[in-house]
């Protein structure tokens, strides 16, 4: 049987982690994780976002598919490009062999002052590495369910929903929503990107999203490169109610950030496609230094 993408990484991700384990004993990585500062609230970052679909910038380097994106990336400076032309949250990737992150770059944009909520994006397969999500700074982890068994799913969700962090519960599948509304979620994502193969097509958001419940909120997860895009989305309907809104919720971009010539007018093209044209106008530069 050939091993996909996903299998492949798997397999490194489990045997990374143990030996992480041996470097930094459990106890040590739960006692940081319980003193590190309180998290955010990254839904409400979501939902309180004054366009929509509010934009969880990525910060990435590299992935399987594409090779090499940013490899010079400052993620410091990237988050604050991010922050300043209307991201809502940003997404750390922290795996490093395959798309070049680490645990130091989520680190480094938690402890910066008035940030944005954070999501630690990588192969979550043990609750050690929730733990280590916690005391790196994160606000939310992202939890595959085609990564993941059942009860594993159940640890891991709430386990994060304990520590005060949101859990990204993504799907790809008609099977991965059912198992993932198994867990009543707060927030799902919906990939667009098999990751098995790669291939990757919007028609998945607009399949799934639209058998999701009003009350959760759904993020747009890969393949999103443009204003066209972004309002493809925003054009799905949901059931109706309280907390209802037209297509998703979110929309999580980034390799058309971070490839792009101007990042910061590609961050803004994304954060408020649907905005008016009149609040478009003009660029937010960087505050003036003393």
């Amino acid at each position: 049987m050939t091993t996909s993408i996903l299998e492949e990484i798997l397999a490194h991700k489990r045997a990374e982690t143990a030996l992480q384990r041996t470097q930094q004993p459990w106890a040590a990585v739960q006692a940081a994780a319980s003193h590190a500062p309180a998290p955010l609230d990254f839904i409400a970052g979501l939902r309180g976002a004054a366009s929509r679909p509010a934009l969880i910038a990525e910060i990435k380097r590299c992935s399987p598919s594409r090779g090499t994106l940013a490899a010079d990336l400052d993620p410091l400076r990237l988050a604050r490009i991010y922050q300043q032309n209307g991201a809502a949250c940003i997404s750390v990737l922290t795996d490093e062999r395959y798309f070049g992150g680490s645990l130091e770059d989520l680190r480094s944009v938690a402890a910066q002052p008035e940030r944005l909520p954070l999501l630690r994006k990588d192969f979550i397969c043990d609750p050690y590495q929730v733990y280590q999500a916690r005391a790196a700074g994160a606000d939310a982890v992202l939890l595959i369910v085609a990564a993941l068994p059942a009860d594993l799913l159940a640890e891991l969700h709430a386990l994060a929903e304990s520590l005060g962090m949101a859990a990204l519960v993504e799907v790809h599948t008609d099977d991965e929503l059912e198992q993932a509304l198994a867990r009543r979620p707060r927030l799902i994502g919906i990939n667009n990107r098999d990751l098995h193969s790669f291939t990757v097509s919007l028609a998945t958001t607009e399949r799934l999203c639209s058998r999701l419940p009003p009350e959760v909120c759904v993020v747009a997860e890969s393949g999103i490169h443009s204003p066209e895009d972004v309002r493809r989305l925003a054009a799905i309907r949901r059931p109706a109610g309280v907390h209802a809104r037209p297509g998703v919720d979110a929309i999580l971009v980034g390799e058309a950030l971070v490839t792009a010539v101007d990042m910061a007018a590609q961050t803004r093209s994304l954060a408020r496609a649907l905005a008016p044209a009149r609040s478009r106008i003009g660029r937010v530069m960087d505050p003036p230094r003393a």
